[in-house]
């Protein structure tokens, strides 16, 4: 697919204050690391993740979102009366009815005129949403979109520490909640618009396919106590068939923009870790020196770390106008989509 008038207009994180170090995440874990005798360090060695943030209080999703969407909407030329369409992306949501996008709307203030849903799709969330608001300003039917998405894996962090400490596990028993280990919280938002309203990063265009074959490989929901969050990853097997779409994808990606490695300046990826970045750039064959990382501090933050990411990157001035980024995007499922953007 191809866009020819849509803009990035802005984009914006909120980073939660609370940093959980993965030795103190160890330290927590110690009985269990001493009865299987796992070394420490491990889970840094692993996955290159030094530290995640949370937010100290309970918070909502819609609450995460809305600090992301103040944000970026000071950042914005739009006024928040100009937003035709609000979608919150996220994992994490408030409840099952009504969408978080309707606590979000009425958070921010927004016209009664603007459209508030939800889209979810694991960590490929807010990349969808982009899509689907390029679609609907690239036919007209709406001038700009505010797009949000609010994590929170505290949760799911505290009840998989709780389980590992509290049952009889052995190597093999541990390895589904390895990548609870992993996520950290944040919150993330954009404004997307047409070119003729407010200039921007161009979003020329995206490739997105899906393995639902793989969709197994990786289940998050409700614990079944009432309490907290579970998910159970078979994380070798969806690293294998992660690639392997990547692989397809990169294919039809690469032929749609008519881009080679050559061509892209920097990489913004959905940040997993150090290993299945290395795996991923090796198997495309591309330059991971062009990689933006923000796993070692972030962790992996669901559907917030590939936007996260890259205003992370436009914050540190580290992009500059006029550079072809390739957005690359993964999430259980499984879907993978790429998009191109000209900063």
């Amino acid at each position: 697919m191809r866009f020819k008038h849509v803009c990035i207009e802005s984009i914006a994180f909120i980073q939660p204050p609370e940093i959980f170090t993965t030795d103190a995440l160890e330290e927590r874990l110690s009985p269990l690391y001493e009865r299987l005798k796992l070394p420490k360090g491990r889970l840094e060695l692993m996955t290159g993740i030094q530290s995640r943030c949370f937010w100290p209080q309970d918070i909502k999703p819609s609450e995460a979102s809305a600090q992301a969407g103040e944000k970026v909407l000071s950042q914005s030329k739009l006024k928040r009366n100009e937003i035709d369409l609000l979608i919150h992306s996220s994992v994490c949501r408030d409840c099952m009815e009504p969408a978080t996008a309707s606590f979000v709307h009425g958070l921010l203030n927004l016209s009664p005129h603007a459209q508030a849903l939800d889209v979810s799709n694991a960590c490929l969330g807010f990349a969808n949403a982009m899509v689907l608001a390029a679609g609907l300003i690239e036919s007209g039917q709406i001038r700009s979109a505010l797009i949000v998405s609010g994590e929170n894996g505290k949760p799911l962090l505290k009840n998989t520490i709780e389980k590992l400490l509290g049952g009889n596990h052995s190597r093999k028993t541990i390895k589904p909640f390895f990548a609870n280990l992993t996520i950290g919280a944040g919150a993330a938002a954009a404004v997307l618009c047409r070119d003729d309203q407010q200039p921007g990063a161009r979003l020329l265009g995206a490739s997105v396919l899906a393995d639902s074959q793989a969709n197994r490989l990786c289940m998050g929901d409700t614990a079944q106590s009432g309490s907290g969050l579970e998910m159970a990853t078979d994380a070798e097997a969806l690293l294998k068939a992660g690639i392997q779409l990547a692989k397809n994808v990169w294919k039809d990606f690469s032929a749609e923009l008519q881009w080679t490695d050559k061509d892209i300046a920097h990489y913004i990826c959905h940040q997993v870790g150090k290993t299945h970045q290395t795996q991923l750039f090796d198997a495309l064959k591309l330059d991971q020196k062009k990689d933006f990382v923000t796993y070692p501090f972030l962790g992996n933050v669901g559907s917030v770390s590939l936007p996260a990411t890259l205003a992370h990157a436009a914050d540190q001035g580290i992009l500059i106008k006029g550079e072809n980024l390739a957005l690359l995007g993964i999430g259980s499922g499984l879907n993978c989509m790429m998009l191109g953007v000209q900063w």
